[in-house]
């Protein structure tokens, strides 16, 4: 959460009881427009989150006052760029964004806008741009696709999943339009007027496309030029076992198939001794390891599983592993499933090709994605040719090539990295790691 103090901006005209009655959440949800005042908004801009927040906090505090100061500056009318008026959330196209003083993770969003020809705004997630709002009647000599409509993440890259709306479904001028917006991990789905028009699209960093989106940050209503209008802005944290049912079930297609039935090792071989079934998930016994694998084996596939870890807990994916040695060299690769805060936890420093989902002493993950500990994490592995993408809880972490890699830590080779196939399995390390809901889909 980023400090900043909420606005009080009270309407000229009061806020009615049908105002208070129109800004009620449903079940579930909270208000983050209460009908009245700004209260619980700050100033932004098109800024990366994970750099304000490194700021040293006099500096990010005196940044944060800026950026709200010009949210009460005068327009043209007088009126403050920013302002509350009969329970609508006023903007005049200018001044700095409406900001929310909390940042979120994985979340449901409802709004309603009301917008003028040849506006142009837009709603930032976790401080990212943006949802696209705009006017699909204007000439558009640059060829930006406003004839296609809002609800797209239009700063997402040419040809991107999510870019382009897939259908046109914004309402007449003058009439109200109502976006939902579901978010988990980096993965958007948005709903305009009741017709979807991005489904589970990942949102690309804008301000840096070789990392994710930040794992949280707050909701931004963009300025833009021309006035538009807010209302019934309601938001809904999305919590761990929803969300990761959001990701396991979308996409998935008969091609999946369990490779684990929840109650033995049938299927699999190994050291199965120094693992047990628990609840319906396969569990590493504490001081014991080895790598456990399917009898079948993969050449390219999909893999989709749940794992819980304990404080500094260590195991791996093995990938295209040949029965025997150890999958990390002798493999195509282990997938490092680690405690994101191992070196916290151990006290024992890591390169950064050790830490989880990274391809195991070739290629480094992004950290800072996992679910707390004690909670299960989503995962899904692809394997096609060389190339190997992790996504961990909706956001891709790691997305390389082993062909390519010419370093490797501690100058040990990885002989088997170019295998084209194998088994897969777990690559256990002393520590009780959980797995459970195991699907492979060949390709």
């Amino acid at each position: 959460m980023v400090a900043g103090a909420g606005l009080s901006l009270l309407a000229a005209t009061g806020c009615s009881s049908l105002a208070l009655a129109q800004n009620s959440p449903p079940k579930g949800f909270v208000s983050l427009f209460n009908g009245r005042d700004l209260q619980g908004f700050r100033g932004g801009d098109t800024f990366d989150h994970r750099k304000l927040l490194a700021m040293p906090e006099s500096d990010r505090a005196a940044q944060v006052a800026k950026w709200t100061a010009t949210m009460t500056q005068p327009g043209k009318d007088g009126k403050p760029h920013w302002r509350a008026e009969g329970g609508e959330l006023v903007n005049d196209g200018f001044g700095a964004y409406a900001t929310t003083e909390k940042d979120y993770g994985d979340f449901e969003l409802l709004v309603e806008y009301k917008t003028v020809p040849i506006a142009d705004s837009g709603i930032y997630l976790r401080g990212v741009p943006q949802v696209q709002i705009w006017d699909h009647t204007e000439a558009d000599p640059q060829n930006l696709g406003r004839a296609k409509g809002s609800g797209g993440l239009w700063n997402n890259t040419a040809g991107a999943p999510g870019k382009d709306p897939s259908v046109m479904a914004d309402r007449p001028f003058g009439e109200w339009n109502q976006f939902r917006i579901v978010m988990t991990g980096a993965r958007v789905s948005v709903w305009l007027n009741g017709k979807q028009v991005v489904d589970h699209a990942l949102l690309e960093n804008y301000y840096d496309r070789k990392t994710p989106i930040p794992a949280r940050g707050p909701v931004q209503l963009q300025t833009h030029g021309g006035e538009i209008r807010w209302r019934n802005i309601f938001i809904r944290e999305i919590g761990t076992e929803e969300a990761n049912r959001i990701l396991s079930t979308h996409g998935e297609s008969a091609g999946y198939k369990s490779v684990f039935n929840g109650r033995d090792f049938a299927g699999w071989a190994g050291p199965t001794d120094n693992y047990q079934v628990q609840e319906g998930a396969i569990l590493c016994k504490e001081h014991k390891g080895g790598t456990i694998y399917t009898e079948q084996e993969f050449a390219d596939f999909k893999a989709r599983l749940e794992f819980k870890l304990p404080p500094g807990g260590n195991n791996g994916l093995a990938i295209r592993y040949p029965g025997k040695g150890d999958t990390a060299y002798d493999g195509m690769c282990e997938l490092q499933v680690l405690d994101d805060n191992y070196e916290k936890a151990t006290n024992s420093k890591i390169d950064p090709r050790q830490t989880h989902g990274s391809v195991y002493g070739m290629i480094a993950a992004a950290r800072g994605y996992q679910r707390p500990i004690g909670e299960w994490n989503f995962e899904e592995v692809t394997i096609k040719g060389s190339r190997i993408k992790v996504e961990l809880n909706g956001t891709v972490i790691l997305d390389g090539d082993v062909s390519t890699v010419k370093e490797f830590m501690a100058n040990s080779a990885h002989p088997g990295k170019d295998r084209i196939s194998g088994h897969f399995g777990f690559a256990g390390h002393n520590d009780p790691v959980a797995f459970r809901a195991i699907r492979i889909e060949p390709l």
